[in-house]
């Protein structure tokens, strides 16, 4: 930065490189860099601040929507070593934290007794950008129906019965349910039925709770074989 106008010590025109100009600030400010910049990108490289009504803090507290876009960004940028997250982007707009705050006051809601976490994949499914077309938030225990352990060989929710001196076979597992078929295909197919129908069973429970939309997404949501 540099100043463009000084009027005396308490009122100078400072400019940084991005043409960003902060008026009437003190000298002594600028000699010891306390002057901060809001689009400068301090959140790993990609996110800022920006102008407008949300701050990162109040009264030294983090405020709620600070912390719930912190850590959006840290799980797109700040964690290398997480695969899940592997090609998952943050949208331009949310780059600016004023903007992501907005969205999350006239999105959030509550439940008592719940967790509510961000989700970016139910609406659509396999999405892997957090935008708000694409975001929604969701109560924890919704939010893990659609989270999938590592498949191994077999499609997901099936399992190969590797008891000794019986017939090759495959069994579906879900929840308590356990049944056996001789193809994976067939195992998979049983799995499918019953979660897709426990999803729905779950909508049911909250749809008085939770957006329209988000019910929607659960109503429609398909179990693939390659997921």
């Amino acid at each position: 930065m540099k100043i463009i106008k000084f009027n005396n010590q308490r009122d100078i025109t400072v400019q940084f490189d991005n043409g960003y100009i902060v008026q009437k600030t003190r000298y002594n400010q600028f000699c010891r860099g306390g002057i901060s910049n809001p689009y400068d990108k301090s959140v790993f490289g990609i996110g800022y601040i920006g102008e407008g009504k949300y701050k990162p803090s109040i009264n030294g507290k983090l405020s709620k929507q600070y912390i719930r876009w912190y850590k959006m960004m840290q799980r797109c940028y700040g964690n290398e070593n997480r695969p899940t997250y592997k090609d998952v982007s943050v949208c331009d707009e949310w780059h600016n934290f004023q903007n992501f705050a907005k969205w999350y006051d006239e999105n959030y809601y509550e439940i008592e007794g719940e967790n509510i976490e961000l989700d970016k994949d139910i609406l659509f499914k396999g999405n892997k950008i957090y935008s708000p077309d694409t975001c929604v938030f969701v109560p924890q225990p919704i939010n893990l129906l659609f989270r999938h352990a590592d498949r191994g060989e077999y499609p997901i929710g099936v399992e190969q019965d590797k008891r000794e001196n019986i017939i090759k076979r495959y069994r579906a597992v879900f929840s308590k349910f356990v049944k056996y078929y001789l193809t994976p295909e067939e195992a998979f197919e049983s799995y499918k039925k019953l979660k897709e129908e426990y999803i729905k069973e779950i909508a049911d429970k909250y749809k008085k709770y939770i957006p329209e939309k988000l019910y929607n997404a659960m109503y429609d949501y398909k179990v693939e074989i390659t997921d």
